[in-house]
C-alpha cells in the first residue's frame, strides 16, 4: 500500500523518519511529504491540499492518507478530492474539519509564521519530549506560508464520509474523544457522519512521533492496515 505522510506546521518530511522502517517492514511504499513552503507563492491551505491531491494521482492504486496535527487538515482535504482513491485516513492527535474550517491563528511576520519554540505549547501537549528531543527536531522547523493556518477548508464531496477513518489521539480515548468534539458543534457533525471510524488512545503527547516513535509506528502500521491496536 502506498502511504502518503503529510505533517503538521512546521515539520517536513523528516519528521516521519522514524516511523518510515516499520512501514516499509510490514510492505508498504511510505511517501512522506514537504509541502509548499513560503518561496512558493503566497499560499493558502488548498494550495497543500493540492499537492497532496498530486501525490495520489502519481500513484497507481489507492492510497492511505496519514496526517499529523494541522496535516490532518490537508489531508482530509485531500480525501474529499478524491475519495474513491483513498483506502483510509489516519488522523495523528487531530480530528476530521468540517467545511470552511482553518488550523488556528499563530503570530505573522514577514508573512510567515516561524515556529514559535517547543516552551510555546501546553505542558500536555510536549512534556514528554525530552531536551535532546526538542534541539534536534526543532533545528529542522520550517516557515509555514502566512495565509495557509487561518485560510478556510474546502471541503464539497460527502462521498469522504464513506472513507474509512483511524484517529490516534495521544491524550484521549474512543469515549472521551466524541466528549470533546460536541464542545466544537460542526466539527462533532463531521465526525459523527463518517461510516467507520476508530480512535486509538496512544497516550501521549501532540508529537507521538518525536517522544515514543517506536511506539507510534506499531500503532501506525496498526492503523494503516486497518487494524485498532
Amino acid at each position: 500500500m502506498d502511504v502518503i505522510l503529510v505533517p503538521g506546521l512546521w515539520l517536513d518530511a523528516s519528521s516521519w523518519d522514524a516511523v518510515l522502517p516499520a512501514l516499509t517492514a510490514a510492505g508498504h511504499r511510505p511517501h512522506p511529504l514537504t509541502l509548499p513552503g513560503p518561496a512558493v507563492g503566497d499560499l493558502v491551505i488548498d494550495d497543500w491540499v493540492d499537492a497532496v491531491v498530486g501525490e495520489i494521482d502519481r500513484r497507481g492504486a489507492p492510497v492511505v492518507l496519514v496526517g499529523h496535527s494541522g496535516g490532518g487538515n490537508v489531508v482530509w482535504g485531500a480525501a474529499d478530492r478524491r475519495p474513491s482513491r483513498v483506502a483510509r485516513v489516519v488522523l495523528v492527535d487531530t480530528a476530521v474539519p468540517p467545511p470552511g474550517a482553518m488550523i488556528s491563528e499563530f503570530p505573522v511576520e514577514d508573512g510567515v509564521v516561524h515556529f514559535p519554540g517547543w516552551d510555546f505549547f501546553d505542558d500536555d501537549d510536549v512534556s514528554d519530549i525530552d531536551d535532546d528531543t526538542r534541539r534536534r527536531t526543532a533545528a529542522h522547523t520550517v516557515d509555514v506560508p502566512g495565509r495557509v493556518p487561518t485560510s478556510p477548508l474546502t471541503l464539497s464531496d460527502e462521498q469522504r464520509y464513506g472513507i474509512p477513518v483511524t484517529v490516534l489521539s495521544g491524550r484521549l480515548d474512543a469515549d472521551t474523544f466524541p466528549r470533546l468534539l460536541a464542545e466544537w458543534p460542526s466539527f462533532a457533525r463531521e465526525y459523527e457522519r463518517l461510516h467507520d471510524v476508530r480512535v486509538v488512545h496512544l497516550d501521549s503527547g501532540h508529537w507521538p512521533q518525536f517522544s515514543q516513535p517506536e511506539r507510534f509506528a506499531e500503532r501506525l502500521v496498526a492503523a494503516v492496515a486497518g487494524e485498532s491496536e
